[in-house]
């Protein structure tokens, strides 16, 4: 008769917890006992139930890209283009113009359109923030676009662009 594998480990602690016992009539702590576990046999695979799926989705949005008002880079040909757009709670004071002119934008944004004079040195945006908040500039001629911008206090944003040799603008 074959003996059950559990059963001989139980009778193996019994027979170790036992023989700690013997003390000669001291008083001593008591073992503890020995603890014998049975592991069941894992099922198999066709027995066990399949985990069950987590699918998480997250759905992003995307949001539509304000139009600024200088998403485009070109001016009629002759002709330069000024712009000034942005954020300025506490106001701005915008000037533009070539070197022979000095004309006062107002509100944001700003577009204007000048006819370009053969004998200008450059033309130049500026606008300066009254105290606060972030404006871009820019200014074209003949697809040639500078670009300047400033943020916070009294900052400046500038672009200009200068004559050159050829009789264009750079």
């Amino acid at each position: 008769m074959l003996v059950p594998a559990a059963v001989v480990l139980l009778l193996i602690g019994m027979v170790i917890g036992s023989a700690g016992e013997s003390d000669g009539g001291k008083k001593t702590a008591a073992a503890p006992a020995p603890t014998v576990t049975i592991t069941a046999p894992a099922p198999a695979a066709s027995e066990a139930e399949p985990a069950p799926t987590v699918t998480v989705t997250r759905t992003a949005t995307a949001k539509a890209e304000a139009k600024t008002a200088d998403d485009s880079d070109t001016a009629p040909s002759g002709k330069a283009v000024f712009k000034v757009w942005g954020s300025a709670p506490s106001g701005v004071e915008i000037t533009y113009g070539s070197d022979g002119t000095n004309l006062q934008g107002k509100g944001l944004p700003m577009e204007k359109t000048l006819t370009v004079d053969a004998d200008a040195f450059y033309y130049q945006v500026t606008a300066q923030l009254m105290g606060g908040g972030n404006v871009q500039c820019s200014v074209t001629i003949d697809g040639k676009t500078k670009k300047g911008r400033a943020q916070g206090g009294y900052n400046i944003c500038s672009a200009q662009l200068n004559s050159d040799f050829s009789g264009g603008f750079s």
